[in-house]
């Protein structure tokens, strides 16, 4: 057997689970910055540094792709709220600390918006085709529901509230302030953008809400 030569490489190999992710980071930029129909297999290779081949490998083709981004996305925002233990928190505590993570995670991730308006433009085909996605949200109302039966048992909050309903609304409440918040401040004629009125909204989201659940 022949001796190794000291310049001879060993060929790595290769991490499906890095790959996958550098693909899925790559994909996430390029759907947000062109959407679906703009984005370019090409560049999301090129950007995760891997041959174009291995996103039909692991994906299957850009649809596929593109869910995978969205499904992401979603997991994120609901492993936030998970690490919140909110179940174990006095009734207004863990709507408000809800509320507030929900903002703070828009104000943190303002590609989810443009990912979102995205998919919204395209009928929610991708998302109506996931399994997973709908999988993540029945946690979810489980939680706000035990939480408002909470409150009403302790008498902070009114009977009737439909979780999903109160859901909608508080990502609604902060959706709506990020998705414009350049033409509401052109409108408005002050920087809503400033870490000041964000605090300002954010409080006043938290609030309201509050107040609407209250008897």
């Amino acid at each position: 057997m022949p001796a190794k030569r000291s310049g001879d490489t060993v060929p790595q190999r290769r991490d499906p689970v890095a790959t996958r992710k550098k693909l899925l980071t790559a994909a996430r930029q390029e759907f947000a910055r062109h959407g679906l129909a703009g984005a370019r297999v090409d560049e999301i290779a090129g950007r995760a540094g891997v041959n174009k081949q291995l996103v039909y490998h692991y994906f299957g083709d850009k649809d596929a792709l593109y869910l995978a981004v969205l499904e992401w996305v979603y997991e994120d925002i609901r492993e936030q709220e998970r690490r919140l233990n909110l179940e174990g928190l006095p009734p207004e505590t863990a709507i408000r600390k809800l509320i507030e993570a929900s903002f703070d995670h828009l104000a943190a991730n303002p590609d989810f918006i443009v990912l979102l308006n995205d998919e919204n433009r395209g009928g929610a085909r991708h998302v109506r085709g996931s399994t997973r996605l709908e999988a993540m949200h029945s946690p979810l109302v489980r939680s706000v529901s035990h939480i408002l039966n909470e409150g009403v048992r302790a008498g902070v909050f009114r009977k009737g509230i439909d979780p999903v309903q109160l859901y909608i609304s508080i990502a609604g409440l902060s959706y709506f302030f990020f998705s414009n918040t350049p033409t509401l401040s052109a409108i408005f004629g002050k920087d809503l953008s400033s870490r000041a009125q964000r605090r300002a909204r954010r409080r006043h989201v938290a609030d309201l809400v509050l107040q609407s659940l209250r008897p």
